[in-house]
């Protein structure tokens, strides 16, 4: 098929998406909230399926030596399984976000003003081997009454073919007095060639995001004229303080580093303050190394225990594996100054019980997120309470940090009037404005 076939036939099918979304902004949350209700029956049903299918990405991936990074995210097993469909219900149980009156106010007698929020419309998601992802962005697409285009790696393929049809046959289902229409609502894409074409969409698609390497993020950036959301990288550091309780700063070092090193909410740095070095990196190299992590250190770091030396490299490094830079700092705002230097405005983390300290690690140091005395893995839509997310947002423009469904809505402004014109707002005999609110 030549490219401008591929592009002709795939417009048609991401403006049936577009066209499906407009309808599905006007269905109740009732309605809503029944497909949803349905896909994580499905799912249920289809988990052997879908393991099948996933089995099957897997053997191929290892076949084809993927990272152990990419590895972690591809399979999938009946835990992960059972957090999607509890993903799905945690969807269910937010409010509907549709249709939220945020101004009510007049302007003048008979001219009313409304803001009211409503979804963005068709939102294409590009992401690497994360076949999960399919679940969690399909569900709050729908709930935010938004079509959604979803484009998986290769090596997840069969994966998220398998997870589509189960979530589309589920949507036909509950929407077939409708003639099939919202079986469009979720569309999937299986090559190369479709997701350059859909990056000139610009007309047809409303947000482009990327999941995945800093390399893929930024190349996403720079070839589409979509308004792009996401993080190209994920460098996050704990910093162990002069003040810290040690016995949590190794536990909370362990699941930052640990729990699932290749997300993108795990530590990639530790920074130590000199005061408490020689006392805490021994006991922390100990309960490190017994998860297999291995260990990359500074000059002072090396001089007390023994690990390989850190590259200058290693500062900006996000590993996604088990592998972790160690620096020796002199204070806290040595620290703030590494962050602010090497971090990717993702999550950072401070253990101190010094309360002064931690306001001002809090204050200045500048991420989407930062956390005190506790892991960085809680860095995540569904733990945040969101039921899910689409992707991580390190811009300073909002939605930013996890996004959920706030991310997926936009407002518009309403303006009724009965006859009213500007004229008779200027000259001599204006009339004024009374911008009273209403309730």
């Amino acid at each position: 098929m030549s490219p401008e076939s591929l592009s002709i036939n795939l417009s048609d099918a991401i403006q049936n998406t577009r066209t499906a979304a407009i309808a599905l902004a006007k269905s109740s949350n009732q309605v809503k909230n029944a497909a949803l209700e349905a896909i994580a029956i499905a799912l249920e049903q289809q988990a052997e399926v879908i393991l099948t299918a996933n089995h099957q990405d897997v053997i191929a991936a290892k076949n084809a030596g993927l990272s152990d990074a990419l590895m972690a995210r591809l399979k999938l097993d009946a835990n992960k399984l059972t957090a999607m469909i509890a993903g799905v219900h945690d969807v269910m149980r937010l409010e509907d976000p549709i249709g939220d009156r945020q101004i009510h106010r007049e302007l003048d007698d008979g001219l009313i003003l409304e803001r009211i929020s409503c979804p963005l419309g068709v939102i294409g998601v590009i992401f690497e081997a994360r076949p999960d992802a399919v679940t969690q962005i399909a569900a709050l697409g729908i709930k935010s009454g938004n079509g959604v285009i979803l484009k998986g790696g290769r090596e997840a393929v069969h994966s998220c073919e398998a997870i589509a049809m189960v979530i589309r046959d589920a949507l036909a289902s509950v929407f077939s007095e409708h003639g099939g229409i919202f079986s469009h609502v979720v569309q999937l894409l299986t090559t190369r060639a479709e997701t350059l074409a859909i990056l000139q969409m610009d007309r047809l698609i409303d947000l482009i995001i990327p999941r995945g390497s800093n390399q893929f993020v930024r190349y996403i950036q720079d070839n589409t004229h979509i308004p792009v959301l996401g993080h190209a990288d994920g460098v996050c550091h704990l910093y162990v303080d002069a003040f810290a309780d040690l016995d949590k700063a190794v536990a909370i070092a362990v699941d930052s580093k640990t729990q699932y090193p290749a997300a993108c909410n795990a530590i990639e740095t530790m920074l130590v303050h000199q005061a408490i070095a020689d006392q805490f990196l021994p006991i922390v190299q100990a309960a490190l190394q017994l998860k297999k992590v291995e260990l990359r250190g500074c000059n002072r770091t090396q001089q007390i225990i023994n690990v390989n030396p850190a590259e200058a490299s290693d500062w900006s490094m996000e590993y996604c594996d088990l592998i972790l830079a160690i620096k020796v700092v002199d204070s806290l705002e040595a620290a703030i100054a590494h962050i602010s230097t090497y971090g990717s405005k993702h999550t950072e983390a401070i253990v101190t019980t010094n309360q002064a300290i931690a306001k001002q690690f809090m204050s200045d140091v500048d991420a989407a997120g930062v956390f005190h005395n506790c892991s960085t893995r809680f860095a995540d839509g569904f733990r945040y309470g969101f039921g899910a997310e689409v992707g991580i947002s390190t811009s300073k423009m909002p939605p930013r940090g996890p996004v959920g469904l706030e991310g997926l809505i936009t407002y518009k402004y309403r303006l009724v009037g009965d006859g009213h014109i500007v004229a008779s707002y200027t000259g001599d005999q204006a009339q004024v404005f009374s911008h009273r609110n209403l309730l």
